[in-house]
């Protein structure tokens, strides 16, 4: 039996996901965060084969506790999910080393195989970061300005990019405005642009979001 537990703020993407990974007879969801507080607390009572991991939850992102688990030595595999194309955040969550990367807006079966797989201790990657991979090795390229940026600097260069205004994001994030201002202010020293406008032509022309 492989043993799952859950990591996402959303009680009924969670809700979602547990129907689904347990209507297989070899998969049981043994408990649920929304935070990594309750994470954290719930580790010390459950251990599970597989953690499934939302990347972005207020406070700590789920890069953040990738990050934290990866340094603590945990044993559990980590099975990132989200609503971001694989292109923002796939690699750099392999990278920090989840064992996988499903997008939520995808087919609910592909969970259950992810899960599957990672269990087993091996990788799973869709046909499209395989793709992105196999690129990544063969392509002589120049490394893209955003890939200096910390984890929640890509985020927050990503939200703005998508319209969302400082105080929706600070709300989303679970930060402070202040906090939140002082990451655009990284993200646009770092790629040298001006404004919030500049932002959304960089991250359009680098395929961050969509046009």
């Amino acid at each position: 039996m492989i043993k799952v537990i859950l990591c996402d703020d959303h009680a009924l993407i969670r809700r979602g996901i547990r129907d689904t990974l347990s209507d297989s007879a070899d998969i049981e969801v043994v408990g649920e965060a929304g935070d990594y507080g309750e994470l954290r607390a719930l580790m010390r009572e459950k251990t599970c084969d597989v953690l499934v991991l939302d990347i972005n939850m207020p406070g700590r992102s789920g890069l953040d506790v990738l990050h934290s688990l990866k340094d603590e030595g945990a044993s559990m595999r980590v099975l990132i999910v989200s609503m971001y194309p694989e292109d923002q955040y796939a690699i750099r969550a392999l990278k920090a080393g989840a064992f996988g990367y499903v997008n939520k807006g995808g087919d609910p079966a592909l969970i259950v195989n992810a899960v599957r797989t990672v269990a087993q201790g091996r990788k799973y990657v869709t046909p499209e970061i395989a793709q992105m991979l196999v690129e990544s090795l063969t392509t002589p390229t120049v490394a893209n300005a955003h890939e200096k940026l910390s984890d929640r600097e890509l985020q927050t260069l990503i939200m703005i990019a998508s319209g969302k205004r400082l105080s929706d994001i600070a709300d989303e994030l679970n930060l402070s405005p202040k906090t939140v201002s002082v990451y655009r202010a990284r993200v646009l020293e770092k790629l040298a642009l001006a404004n919030n406008s500049e932002m959304t032509v960089y991250a359009i022309r680098n395929g961050l979001v969509g046009s």
